[in-house]
């Protein structure tokens, strides 16, 4: 689920304090609505941590599929579902969102359990896969669009950046959990078993959703509400003008890309060239989650010390600084911990920057503007990977998995040159 922060730009004269309260603010309760909402997150978050890569997992052991089918599953679904998920951004922006979020939770519970289903009767096939995975993923930035608008409705501006670290935390221990859990559940029931798990979680978080009550007025728009063309790329035009959400932009789309690019490299390397057990090597991925709930929990404090916009910039530094490190992985021991060194510093800083960054993201987004806003943000990101991951497995097959993986670490070397400057309501929190 994307998080997203307050309409409009904090005003320059008003900075340190409202900093000072984003970051102070929200610290027990957040209220009933919201615990109904960060519950229904973490139920579909763990579910789908679980059945993490599942579907290559199906294709290989089930159908026998080859490397190419394998990543052609995973950039086709990624890529065909952001497309397709286009036209809906501006489509939800004037619906209301808690309906969005249920009906897009109850279309991926129904698509994932016709994967068990199918294989019960052993109809399952590989362009079943492909188009459940296409669906899967258009629902799934439709739900963020959605899932960002109904967090400002429910969230005062003061203890956003307390829901996004809560967020953030969610997602880095169900990635701890969630692909072990998976595995050994994989091992003793099957290779389904966790789709099956995942399609449920996606129920239950209906379920909560639905628990959150109250009203929800329906946006308004003058004229009939229909998608007009023009409306397709309104969310990319209001990013690409905003000085503020550009560079925010621009840095995190081209800094998650080149990290998920050099993820496929990474096993090749670790499971065939060196010979990794595949235990060590979820364990060299899985153990660095703690770094996410260290980050998360350090967000708050450090925004409220030092102001949100340095924390930004810091943090976003730093999560650039590690990754060069993994072009010298070596066997055995030394080489599990060299990995979970970088990915621990990789992975804490990320859970720093993450809850800032969409904190700030949400206060420069006016609220008629968020759901096609986060759609455009999305749809750049999945497309952005899957071009990346492609580029990145030629460029492995030309000159080598290291020297693939060495590029990648340089070019993000580069990338803080995109970080916002300093603007109107960037002042540092008062101490």
């Amino acid at each position: 689920m994307a998080a997203v922060t307050e309409s409009g730009a904090v005003g320059a004269g008003a900075a340190e304090s409202a900093v000072a309260e984003r970051a102070g603010a929200g610290r027990g309760s957040l209220g009933r609505r919201f615990g109904w909402l960060w519950a229904s997150y973490a139920v579909s978050t763990f579910g789908t941590r679980l059945a993490f890569d599942a579907f290559p997992l199906i294709a290989v052991v089930v159908l026998a599929a080859g490397p190419a089918q394998v990543s052609a599953l995973a950039a086709a679904g990624l890529a065909v579902g952001a497309v397709a998920a286009v036209p809906l951004g501006p489509w939800v922006e004037f619906r209301r969102n808690r309906p969005v979020m249920i009906a897009t939770d109850l279309i991926r519970c129904a698509v994932l359990l016709t994967v068990p289903l199918a294989y019960a009767f052993g109809r399952l096939g590989y362009v079943h896969l492909l188009l459940v995975s296409v669906v899967a993923a258009a629902a799934d930035i439709t739900f963020r669009a959605a899932a960002g608008s109904c967090l400002k409705s429910l969230v005062r501006p003061a203890d956003l950046l307390a829901a996004n670290g809560r967020f953030e935390a969610t997602s880095w221990t169900a990635t701890m959990l969630g692909p072990p859990v998976g595995g050994a559940a994989v091992g003793a029931f099957g290779p389904v078993v966790t789709v099956a798990v995942d399609a449920v979680s996606y129920l239950l978080s209906a379920l909560g959703i639905r628990a959150i009550g109250g009203g929800e007025p329906r946006p308004d728009r003058p004229g009939p509400v229909r998608t007009r063309p023009r409306d397709l790329l309104e969310g990319w035009r209001f990013v690409l003008a905003s000085p503020g959400l550009r560079p925010l932009f621009l840095n995190t789309v081209l800094v998650n890309g080149l990290i998920m690019a050099t993820a496929p490299l990474l096993a090749v390397l670790m499971l065939g060239v060196l010979g990794f057990a595949p235990w060590q090597y979820g364990l060299a991925f899985a153990v660095p989650c703690a770094g996410g709930l260290v980050g998360s929990r350090l967000a708050g404090p450090l925004v409220a010390r030092f102001g949100e916009h340095r924390v930004l910039v810091t943090s976003g530094v730093l999560r650039v600084c590690w990754p060069v490190g993994l072009a010298f992985v070596g066997p055995g021991v030394p080489g599990l911990i060299l990995v979970m060194a970088v990915e621990f510093a990789l992975i804490t800083s990320v859970g720093v920057y993450n809850p800032v960054s969409a904190t700030r993201r949400l206060q420069l987004t006016p609220s008629d503007r968020v759901a096609r806003t986060l759609t455009a943000w999305t749809v750049s990101g999945k497309l952005t990977t899957a071009a990346l991951t492609a580029l990145w497995g030629l460029l492995a097959t030309l000159a080598g998995l290291r020297t693939a993986v060495a590029l990648a670490g340089v070019l993000l070397l580069a990338t803080p040159l995109l970080l916002p400057r300093r603007g109107a309501g960037d002042a540092p929190a008062a101490r």
